[in-house]
């Protein structure tokens, strides 16, 4: 009975900004490790990481961006609430796709370094939320 339900994709211009959002629900309180990320899709592409975070143990966390987003792109969550944030900044033409969340509980941290960027990673999917940028 788990779903997650991304939103605050929109049609911006290049340089814009928007803020994603996703929510789960249907999951329990705490999890020794949670593994999240954004993905992001367009039409005759394969599906690829934005940005992926560990969360382990005393909330020691660890975030990985994508090159292509890097200073561009910002994660935030509440671990918690199982809620994850993606704000995105300066928004380009090639940012347009459609945007997924993803994430796992219990993942081991060399899982994580191993395969984080993998979408077969996580178990966990919303349907996604389109992020349209032009001109």
């Amino acid at each position: 009975q788990v779903q997650i339900v991304e939103s605050g994709g929109g049609s911006v211009q290049p340089g814009g900004s928007l803020k994603l959002s996703c929510t789960a629900s249907g999951l329990t309180y705490t999890y020794r490790t949670i593994c999240m990320g954004w993905f992001r899709q367009a039409p005759g592409r394969e599906r690829e990481a934005v940005v992926t975070i560990y969360v382990g143990s005393g909330d020691a966390v660890r975030a990985d961006y994508a090159d292509s987003v890097k200073g561009r792109f910002i994660i935030s969550r509440d671990t918690i609430k199982h809620l994850l944030y993606l704000q995105l900044n300066d928004l380009k033409t090639e940012d347009t796709a459609m945007y997924y969340c993803a994430q796992d509980v219990d993942c081991s941290y060399s899982d994580y370094v191993r395969r984080a960027s993998d979408a077969g990673s996580y178990e966990y999917w919303g349907q996604g939320t389109q992020v349209t940028v032009s001109s």
